[in-house]
């Protein structure tokens, strides 16, 4: 003869059987194994009393709606369904394991139409729902990380479809962001020939890179330099473009004026037009966000503002100095009293971002005694975490030395600049 009871204590499934006053009555193997209990512990208790609210965790108390999913199967005496909630499971120490669920109540009618028990059907759905919790982290710091960088920051899918713009395309474009069109922000004159570099990209997947002129807030246009690349699966095949578009205005304008100026200022010219395409061609535009990026890039956390994570663009600043680990008066004690911990200490309490344009700063960039000046643009921008609490500062930004330089000489021959 088939031993039910047998049956279905080793069923596979979390399932709980209760009375209409929300006894438990029985339980599956499985059941007790996922919710950590005995079958002493748990057969005849008040059901929803052996699984209370995590009170150091309101995300989880879910007891309300729990209640009201049994309440609802008991009233109606048709199966209910809870959705995902999270509900932290108690253990004997008084500590929770974390935990989230799917379950189904299903009420068993006896001959006259009346609520014998509820059978509840539980999922362990706790790994699928902290992966994807996971998951949408790491897009949040990739899409702040995007929007805190000086250049404007776009992506597409496979066939060239813009599915992404960073905040600063927005603020520059002054397009809502709602809008997703770039034709109109090109120039007319440049549009057919950046369409034409796109497709070729497209048909060959090499990177593209062009020379354009985009139309700011104000109609302005700018010199801009567009750099898109693809980023293959493990097929080969291109799932996505990510590119950005470079400031690159004035630098172009002083190409364009050393060029046009006597032949005094020939050799000059050639010189900063090889600097600019062997500075642009070295750049990997998004190759990787942070290690490979064409700007530098340094984490700096907590107050004392400790090195987290330097680039080697950030690196190369400073090629004798060991950073990580460092508080930046450690490992750069010459910027004390020119006058940055104190930018940083305000950014730091204040969250507003500060940004700063071919700034000086003078740097023992060798660990010698000795120091050089160098000229950088960038931006220091607020960390916060899931609280809005301030945890640390990004820094962004290129070393623009060779650029200044040049432009100052220019100054200093008397060419006047755009």
């Amino acid at each position: 003869m088939l031993d039910l009871y047998k049956l279905l204590v080793h069923l596979p499934d979390a399932v709980v059987l209760l009375s209409p006053d929300l006894k438990v009555l029985e339980a599956t193997d499985e059941y007790l194994r996922v919710t950590l209990r005995s079958r002493e512990q748990l057969i005849g208790k008040d059901f929803l009393k052996e699984f209370p609210d995590n009170p150091k965790e309101p995300e989880s108390k879910n007891e309300q709606l729990l209640r009201k999913s049994l309440e609802t199967a008991l009233r109606t005496k048709k199966p209910d369904n809870l959705d995902v909630l999270r509900y932290d499971i108690p253990r004997s120490d008084g500590s929770f394991d974390v935990r989230y669920w799917e379950a189904v109540h299903t009420p068993v009618l006896d001959e006259a139409g009346n609520v014998s028990f509820i059978i509840q059907k539980t999922s362990d759905i706790t790994e699928r729902e902290l992966n994807k919790h996971a998951l949408a982290v790491q897009e949040s710091k990739f899409r702040f990380m995007a929007d805190a960088m000086p250049q404007l920051i776009y992506m597409t899918d496979e066939n060239g479809t813009i599915t992404y713009y960073n905040k600063r395309w927005f603020d520059y474009t002054g397009n809502s962001a709602s809008d997703l069109q770039w034709e109109k922000s090109i120039h007319p004159d440049d549009l057919e020939v950046l369409k034409s570099k796109w497709k070729e990209a497209q048909r060959s997947v090499t990177p593209l890179q062009a020379e354009v002129r985009m139309k700011d807030a104000e109609g302005r246009y700018r010199w801009h330099l567009t750099r898109a690349v693809p980023m293959r699966g493990e097929d080969g095949k291109v799932m996505m473009w990510v590119g950005s578009s470079t400031d690159i205005h004035e630098t172009r304008l002083l190409v364009q004026e050393l060029l046009s100026s006597n032949e005094q200022m020939v050799t000059m010219a050639d010189q900063l037009q090889e600097t600019y395409q062997k500075a642009e061609a070295e750049r990997k535009i998004m190759e990787q966000l942070i290690q490979k990026a064409p700007f530098f890039c340094c984490i700096l956390k907590g107050a004392a503002h400790r090195f987290e994570l330097a680039n080697e663009n950030y690196q190369k600043l400073m090629p004798a100095k060991d950073l990580i680990g460092k508080t930046v008066v450690e490992a750069l004690p010459e910027v004390v009293e020119q006058g940055f911990i104190a930018i940083l200490d305000k950014v730091y309490q204040t969250g507003e971002e500060f940004v700063a344009e071919n700034m000086p700063v003078k740097l023992d960039r060798y660990n010698t005694g000795k120091l050089e000046d160098v000229y950088v643009t960038f931006i220091y921008q607020a960390m916060r975490n899931e609280y809005g609490e301030i945890v640390g500062i990004l820094v962004f930004g290129h070393d623009v030395t060779e650029q200044a330089l040049l432009i100052n000489k220019a100054k200093a021959l008397g060419i006047s600049l755009a």
